[in-house]
């Protein structure tokens, strides 16, 4: 699908990033190892607020629905791997500061925990974009569980925050990275949390929003 971008965002998009560089195999595990540290005894559990729902990575003893407060659900972290390119950056989710997030917690198995928690690593970590922290998560039960949150780093250049609409249209339409789209990848979210009786007004009004947008702009063309 091609669209026309205004040309004030032409002058915006793609940002001026640096290539993301990829953290090594002992900065990894360094990095998991002083997560783990920060844990309160008991099962592992993990907080799942976007692609981890419909592509999990790991497999779960239980899986419970879920809520986290003081953090929200935003596409605020410019993707240059899984979901974009060095040259045409996309987007994913992360969370930031403020509200709360629906989701799910699975409680992860003891068996193999380490080497299940290094290929969760590997795929949300690959450049230290996120900071891991241990959340207080509320089940659908009422019970409360520590689990394991991907939070995102306001100080990095890759932290995009709430962008205007025309670039969030930009990046819709034409950003594909190793795993996809990121419309492709929103739509997956939408679809997922929807299914689960947890939708996301906003990121479905964003959606609606692009989906409009070229009928619009013929009717003012």
């Amino acid at each position: 699908m091609h669209r026309q971008i205004s040309s004030s965002t032409l002058a915006s998009y793609p940002p001026k990033l640096a290539p993301a560089t990829p953290l090594t195999h002992p900065e990894l595990v360094a990095s998991l190892e002083a997560t783990l540290a920060q844990r309160e005894p008991g099962p592992v559990w993990l907080f799942a607020y976007g692609s981890l729902i419909w592509r999990p990575e790991c497999p779960a003893v239980a899986a419970r629905r879920a809520r986290v407060h003081g953090y929200h659900r935003g596409l605020y972290l410019w993707s240059q791997l899984h979901r974009g390119t060095p040259e045409q950056p996309g987007l994913v989710l992360g969370l930031d500061r403020g509200g709360s997030c629906s989701g799910f917690a699975y409680q992860l198995p003891d068996e193999q925990l380490d080497d299940h928690l290094l290929a969760l690593w590997k795929r949300e970590m690959p450049d230290g974009s996120y900071r891991p922290r241990w959340l207080h998560c509320h089940l659908e039960d009422g019970s409360k569980v520590q689990a394991l949150g991907f939070v995102l780093k306001r100080n990095l250049p890759c932290y995009a925050g709430n962008l205007p609409e025309d670039i969030l249209n930009r990046v819709l339409t034409e950003a594909c990275g190793h795993f996809g789209t990121t419309l492709d990848y929103v739509e997956r979210t939408i679809s997922a949390l929807r299914a689960h009786a947890m939708p996301d007004r906003n990121l479905e009004a964003l959606l609606q929003r692009y989906r409009r947008a070229p009928l619009l702009e013929a009717m003012q063309g």
